[in-house]
């Protein structure tokens, strides 16, 4: 089989249904999954081209979206955690510009950022090291759509940091692929989103990593444990009631994040001096 055809999610051929332009140049054969719904680009080799600036001009969202993620994530991120959730590390893979790490880290969570196609400008000085022990929860927004092989990057991320949850989102589709100018989520002007997914890819995805799948009114989440009843009510309308109390359990770290930083600087001047 054509190495292209065959689908990196469950392994079975895949058929062209559509040609299209990206980066409003180059032709881009996308090629859809019957067995798992997966739909995804046949030979994405402009990628290189379409994160030469890793934030999309076209992303306005940006700022609303991770600020909205923040007050979702909160009474969410608590609930999945052990009771040991002010010592939890968390990890934003490909967690672009650091902004919804600073603001988990401002709720009280140990969070850290990577990214390796962006520039760390919120979160600095609180970047992933896989050298720092386990993380207890991975989260990625708006990063499997971006992913060649999305098995392999959830694979990868829970390899490094031993996570037990990786808490994600990205927007679905149901039945056969929309056509190209369909849907908005396609974005093919940036270039940058290749692969789509409907629920039961995200549901064979779950079976061959071996962890359950489960959905969280538009937030996904693959885990070692079954989500409970108490786990889901954090998803629902009454977070915001306990966004508030979930602050109270945690103390803020941005001003002991100041002041963390502010002694490593110090450090970093007297050992230049003492030099």
């Amino acid at each position: 089989m054509d190495p292209t055809m065959r689908c990196p999610i469950c392994g079975s051929r895949r058929e062209a249904v559509f040609t299209t332009k990206v980066l409003t140049r180059y032709d881009a054969e996308f090629h859809f999954c019957h067995h798992c719904g997966y739909l995804g680009a046949a030979d994405p080799h402009w990628l290189a081209e379409a994160y030469s600036d890793a934030i999309a001009t076209m992303d306005t969202g940006l700022v609303t979206r991770n600020a909205a993620l923040a007050r979702r994530c909160i009474p969410i991120v608590y609930s999945l955690l052990g009771p040991d959730r002010a010592s939890a590390r968390c990890l934003d893979f490909a967690g672009g510009s650091g902004l919804f790490t600073r603001l988990m880290r401002d709720a009280g969570f140990d969070y850290y950022w990577t990214d390796k196609y962006s520039d760390n400008l919120f979160a600095r000085g609180f970047e992933f090291d896989v050298n720092t022990g386990q993380h207890e929860l991975v989260s990625a927004f708006e990063v499997l759509e971006h992913a060649a092989d999305p098995l392999e990057l959830v694979r990868e991320a829970l390899t490094k940091t031993s996570a037990s949850v990786f808490l994600f989102t990205t927007e679905l589709f149901d039945g056969s692929p929309p056509g190209p100018r369909e849907w908005w989520y396609y974005a093919f002007e940036t270039g940058q989103h290749i692969s789509f997914f409907q629920r039961r890819t995200l549901e064979t995805m779950g079976s061959k990593l071996g962890l359950h799948f489960s959905s969280l009114r538009g937030l996904h989440l693959f885990s070692r444990q079954p989500i409970s009843v108490r786990q889901r009510m954090a998803a629902t309308p009454i977070r915001r009631l306990l966004i508030p109390w979930v602050r109270r359990q945690l103390d803020s770290r941005t001003f002991s994040d100041f002041e963390s930083i502010r002694a490593q600087l110090q450090n970093g001047t007297e050992e230049a001096s003492e030099g």
